[in-house]
């Protein structure tokens, strides 16, 4: 197949991916410089507890991500990308300013804000650099993982700055910080909007529908009103998060209905390859459930129990998006030289690979505790180390699904079906924050990992058995149940990474002409 290119495209890419590029940075700049204040903002600031604080965050990280579903489906049926991409933008914007309130009615609102806005924006945004390419063009894998480079600028720069600010002047600072990075994504958007980079991509798909009133307000302008209606109660399910569990059976019973609704209306082909894509976002779920410690518990590990240099416990968050922006561009030159000479890997086996290098960054975590101080301190380098690890895991795995959901979902349900793949963040965070709960530390107990096989386990990656650790000081308590929970998630991962590859074939029949 021979590359679209035109003269329209910009370093072999058509044109509309620049601005995309630094639209999504500027976003997730916003985005993960607020995340990496919450948990710490929580704990240190609020004086939240550990149990407390991985609830809200576990509640408001998954809620932003079901929204991307409903965001896509409006998009797909009302607004189009471009308008859904520029609500949510405003949305997300007001949440991080309104974080600069210290109550709590602003507090929640504030999340609540960010949630909605993310509904309208992540899903949208990607499914618009799908579009940009043609069916079959071997670009598209090189161009999906040019656009996650983007997103993990924005990741590794925002932690540094806004936890600095955060640090040197007072937390809102860093929040305010965080809505300026929105803002300027906003700005990189409408620009490329005024320049028509687009061409007709991303326009509100049907105008008859959009004009349609409905209580005397126009479909366009009714969403807009929803989305606000609909703060207080994401508010309140951040709120009350230990209710969460009933969202997660009725997002299910949604998502279940739904694809099968779209299962009968697809041809034989389609079907099959929608099925691939249900199947790719399960595995996308464990991978979100573990890789997520990210933000909560692995930021108190390097808060408590690692020797940090030349960094405080937030700016750990920068280190993975760092490893992505070193490795993004030779990974989409290694795919694109692999396809030239026939030896790229399908998409199933690249999964697999991805899932168990996740494994063994978290087991690198466990193994630290092999160097622990009399402080319960470990080394910095197993943290780099193992964020070395997973992020070469989700080189393997992340840039690579967001381009195959694009390509396996029929056409007119792409967008949905994107909403779909982030669902996997919805639930892994859900998951996540039940797994964060097992490093929370109670006196005389030290957790499901320390007995039986998980407790042997943990003995052979740490290096720590429970009855030694329970004859010493309570810091090394905190120390055991981070590494116990890490070494056995870590293991059974790998062992899931494993069994992907070794079952890839018929997978890989199932996706036909889809790499």
């Amino acid at each position: 197949m021979k590359n679209h290119t035109s003269t329209k495209d910009v370093l072999g890419h058509p044109r509309g991916l620049l601005y995309l590029f630094f639209a999504e940075l500027w976003e997730r700049f916003s985005f993960y410089g607020m995340r990496a204040l919450l948990v710490l903002y929580m704990t240190k600031h609020l004086l939240f507890t550990d149990e407390m604080s991985f609830g809200i965050y576990a509640a408001y990280m998954s809620l932003v991500y079901v929204t991307p579903m409903i965001g896509g489906m409006l998009a797909d049926k009302v607004l189009g990308f471009r308008k859904a991409i520029v609500l949510g933008g405003v949305l997300m914007a007001l949440g991080h300013f309104f974080l600069t309130f210290e109550q709590p009615m602003f507090f929640y609102g504030s999340l609540s804000l960010i949630i909605i806005g993310n509904g309208f924006f992540k899903p949208n945004i990607s499914s618009f650099v799908g579009k940009l390419y043609k069916e079959g063009d071997t670009r598209r894998d090189a161009g999906f993982t040019i656009f996650y480079m983007g997103i993990n600028i924005g990741g590794a720069v925002a932690p540094l700055l806004c936890a600095w600010l955060a640090e040197l002047y007072g937390w809102h600072y860093g929040f305010v910080l965080a809505g300026i990075g929105m803002l300027l994504g906003l700005l990189v958007f409408k620009k490329g909007l005024n320049n028509n980079v687009f061409d007709e991509h991303g326009a509100v798909p049907n105008l008859a529908v959009y004009n349609q009133k409905r209580f005397g307000i126009k479909m366009g302008s009714l969403i807009t009103v929803c989305a606000l209606l609909f703060v207080p109660v994401f508010a309140l399910i951040v709120r009350y998060h230990q209710f969460e569990h009933y969202l997660v059976w009725i997002v299910s019973l949604f998502l279940v209905l739904y694809i099968i609704n779209v299962l009968r209306n697809v041809t034989v082909s389609e079907r099959q390859k929608l099925l691939v894509a249900v199947y790719f976002t399960v595995l996308y779920t464990v991978f979100s459930a573990i890789f997520e410690q990210a933000g909560s518990s692995l930021t108190l590990f390097a808060d408590r129990n690692v020797n940090l240099i030349g960094i405080n416990a937030a700016q750990t968050n920068s280190i993975n998006s760092s490893f992505i922006i070193l490795f993004a561009i030779p990974f989409s030159m290694l795919w694109m030289y692999l396809n030239k000479i026939n030896k790229n890997p399908n998409s199933v086996i690249k999964f697999g690979i991805g899932v168990a290098l996740l494994g063994l960054g978290f087991v690198v975590f466990a193994m630290s505790a092999y160097q622990v101080d009399e402080f319960a301190k470990t080394p910095m380098l197993y943290l780099i180390i193992g964020y070395l690890v997973l992020t070469m895991g989700e080189l393997f795995l992340s840039p690579i699904g967001l381009s195959k959901i694009t390509e396996l979902s029929p056409t007119k349900y792409v967008a949905f079906i994107m909403g779909v793949w982030f669902s996997a963040n919805f639930y892994g965070h859900f998951f996540a924050g039940k797994i964060a709960n097992l490093t929370t530390v109670s006196e005389g107990d030290l957790g499901m990992f320390s007995n039986g096989l998980l407790g042997e386990i943990t003995t052979f990656i740490t290096g720590m058995s429970s009855e030694v650790i329970l004859s010493k000081e309570p810091i090394f308590h905190q120390l055991y149940s981070y590494v116990s929970v890490y070494s056995g998630f870590g293991f059974f991962t790998f062992l899931i990474g494993v069994l992907v590859m070794i079952f890839s074939k018929k997978i890989k029949r199932m996706m036909q002409n889809v790499h």
